[in-house]
């Protein structure tokens, strides 16, 4: 079985190789908890692929692609965190945003993924 790491790094690279929400879901357990911070926590497999489709949709305002630049990864035990440039691209403009994000791993999958960024940022950025 891979390790928590492997597991996280797995899903780091999907996100890059854009894949679908349902597919990302999949790295899910079925009661798995994500949350953006400061925004409310998505509970469950479907519910977060649902908030994934939400925010991936193709053409205006949409974003088009996320990938993840994971500049430093550790792990202690099932606990993994990522210090993260996440690029996001739009119709016409890409841009970066500097993530830190904690993710929980339980028997291969993600339980709990939590990430932390600067949500001014996001907005004046996304235009």
């Amino acid at each position: 079985m891979e390790s928590p790491i492997e597991v996280v790094r797995r899903f780091c690279a999907a996100w890059s190789d854009n894949v679908g929400a349902v597919e990302l879901a999949a790295f899910f357990t079925d009661d798995a908890v994500y949350h953006n911070i400061p925004f409310a926590p998505v509970a469950g497999r479907a519910a977060i692929a649902d908030t994934i489709a939400s925010f991936i949709r193709p053409g205006p305002p949409g974003i088009e692609r996320i990938e993840f630049r994971v500049i430093n990864i550790a792990a202690d035990g099932p606990v993994v965190m990522t210090e993260r440039v996440d690029v996001f691209t739009l119709p016409g403009k890409s841009f970066e945003l500097p993530v830190m994000g904690t993710f929980e791993v339980d028997d291969g999958k993600i339980k709990a993924w939590r990430d932390y960024f600067d949500t001014n940022q996001f907005t004046s950025r996304m235009g």
